[in-house]
């Protein structure tokens, strides 16, 4: 516990700054945060008990000092994507929720304790884009049933939004009436006067209409009733792990890989900016110590949240106080000020979740950029979407981690191998493709190999160097294999260069190796690949190699 050593060297003239940016960030999640709840299908107090529990905890574990934990939309979608899933609803999805968190923060802390951060690196940046975009849609198409008061059912995002098409013709225009000023008040405030919290705003706006115009008695849905207080601690039935193992497993694990992205990531920014250093893996203590006891008390998955760490920075945090702080204001709005909550209109509540997952989870810029740079990241972000709506969240956690493991696959197998010519006055070899008018040489080829000669990529480079062979005219009489962008080689590898090289000989041309650095010479040396091939065929650069191939048929 990190606060063990700097609490007791606190320097007071911070708590001020500490204390005021604890206020902002209240008041800023306290109406997200009920909205979160309200995506992962649990009571809205639920949302609250795990942004006191998240900031509370981390702050006793954490080495970052503005980073602020709780509840965020990405989160909230898994969770209540396996309430969708399960078909569980009530006390019993709150049950299924805090069951998710218990073992999201057990999966935090195994990362820790193994240091498996590097697992993290599997999920491709473009899925989880997609990923976000898409579960962002389905959290908006679930919300648009409270602002036209009606209902919906459907098993995915597509049926669902049918489902609604076809319900217009019983919505409640009053409902509908304040569902658009709600959604005008908080986009305007977005776009006008970004520094105004809108969703406080909008919840405060709310309350005063409900008060002013009776809009429940008015055919307005309201949250209903939030209990004052706090939460006792309460572990899920172990019913509720045995008949949904799988579900649970499969949400806290894309909850895992998500969270530790956003966590490690957001600390790092943080830390670089002010000049401290974060530990990772206690990092990740904190974030699995803070689901822990967010699960026990009720609550739901927390994390990162970068929007409201920036609001925890600029309002002037500059220790962990801040968010014990906000922790403290948090607990103080459950016990004085949570009744209040249950004269919200929910299509108040559906303008605030769907401001922050549209805002939150859809990175167009992302898009646009990897349609740009790399088209095949792009289609393959576009797949998660779809995944999503198609499929539901959770079973989009599971497709998007396929495809980034698919993905790895198929970069790991299909390694660049380009050609190379020579620049004109120079000893330069590069890839003929970018330099059409680079010197080649008639009856030789010089290729590069560009990743590791291993077992996933021997196969491809056999089978460049035969089709090099059937196809050039004229006859291949030399090969040079440039292997400066291969630092590993394994047995396989080793063996198949063997191989290779017992083809040359049957095809009639020499093989000849470039730059081959030392840790892969060792182990073609312990193979008995550089001995049959011979230390004249082994060469420092392409030049040497290509002049000493050119040399050799002169003679």
């Amino acid at each position: 516990m990190p606060i063990v050593d700097w609490l007791p060297r606190y320097d007071r003239s911070m708590l001020r700054g500490d204390v005021l940016a604890g206020v902002a960030v209240t008041a800023m999640i306290v109406p997200k945060d009920l909205g979160y709840a309200g995506i992962a299908g649990v009571p809205v107090q639920n949302g609250l008990y795990a942004a006191a529990a998240g900031a509370i905890v981390y702050a006793l574990f954490c080495t970052s000092r503005h980073i602020s934990t709780g509840p965020s939309s990405s989160l909230a979608a898994v969770a209540g994507g396996a309430v969708l899933f399960t078909g569980v609803a009530g006390p019993q999805a709150a049950e299924l929720v805090a069951a998710i968190t218990l073992v999201t923060g057990a999966f935090f802390l195994l990362l820790a304790l193994f240091r498996l951060g590097w697992i993290a690196r599997f999920l491709s940046r473009a899925v989880v884009t997609g990923f976000l975009a898409g579960a962002a849609v389905d959290v908006v198409i679930g919300e648009l049933p409270k602002l036209t008061g009606t209902s919906t059912s459907g098993d995915t995002a597509w049926g669902e939004l049918a489902s609604w098409l076809r319900s217009l013709g019983d919505v409640s225009w009053t409902t509908v009436l304040v569902g658009v000023v709600a959604l005008a008040v908080i986009l305007g405030l977005r776009f006008v006067a970004p520094r105004v919290p809108g969703a406080l705003v909008l919840v405060v706006g709310g309350l005063l209409a409900t008060y002013l115009f009776d809009l429940g008695a008015h055919g307005v849905a309201l949250v209903g009733p939030v209990p004052r207080g706090l939460p006792a601690p309460v572990l899920p039935g172990l019913d509720v792990f045995q008949q949904h193992y799988s579900t649970i497993l499969a949400a806290a694990t894309g909850l895992l890989l998500i969270g530790f992205s956003q966590t490690a990531g957001d600390a790092r920014a943080f830390a670089v900016r002010h000049r401290y250093r974060i530990d990772v893996n206690q990092e990740s203590v904190a974030q699995g110590m803070a689901n822990a006891v967010s699960g026990v008390f009720q609550g739901m998955p927390v994390s990162t949240s970068l929007s409201a760490s920036s609001l925890n920075e600029s309002a002037g945090a500059r220790t962990p106080v801040a968010s014990l702080a906000t922790g403290g204001f948090v607990l103080l709005t459950l016990v004085a000020l949570a009744p209040l909550f249950s004269q919200l209109p929910k299509a108040v509540l559906a303008a605030i979740i769907i401001d922050a997952v549209v805002f939150g989870m859809i990175d167009i810029p992302e898009l646009r950029r990897l349609y740009r740079v790399k088209r095949f990241d792009f289609w393959v972000a576009a797949a998660a979407v779809l995944a999503v709506l198609s499929a539901g969240v959770l079973a989009g956690v599971v497709i998007g981690i396929g495809l980034s493991l698919v993905w790895l696959v198929y970069v790991a197998t299909s390694p660049g191998m380009p050609l190379l010519g020579r620049e004109p006055g120079t000893q330069v070899f590069r890839d003929v493709r970018e330099n059409p008018d680079d010197e080649t040489f008639p009856g030789y080829a010089v290729v590069r190999l560009d990743g590791g000669l291993f077992f996933a990529t021997a196969e491809a480079l056999e089978e460049r160097i035969r089709g090099l062979a059937q196809a050039t005219e004229p006859p291949l009489r030399g090969v040079v294999l440039d292997l400066e962008g291969v630092d590993f080689v394994d047995s396989q590898g080793a063996a198949k260069l063997a191989e290779i090289l017992d083809f040359a000989e049957s095809a009639g041309f020499q093989l000849r190796l470039a730059r081959v650095k030392p840790a892969v010479a060792r182990v073609l040396e312990s193979d008995g690949v550089l001995t049959r091939l011979g230390a004249d065929h082994v060469h420092g650069n392409v030049h040497r190699a290509v002049e000493a191939q050119l040399e050799a048929d002169r003679r």
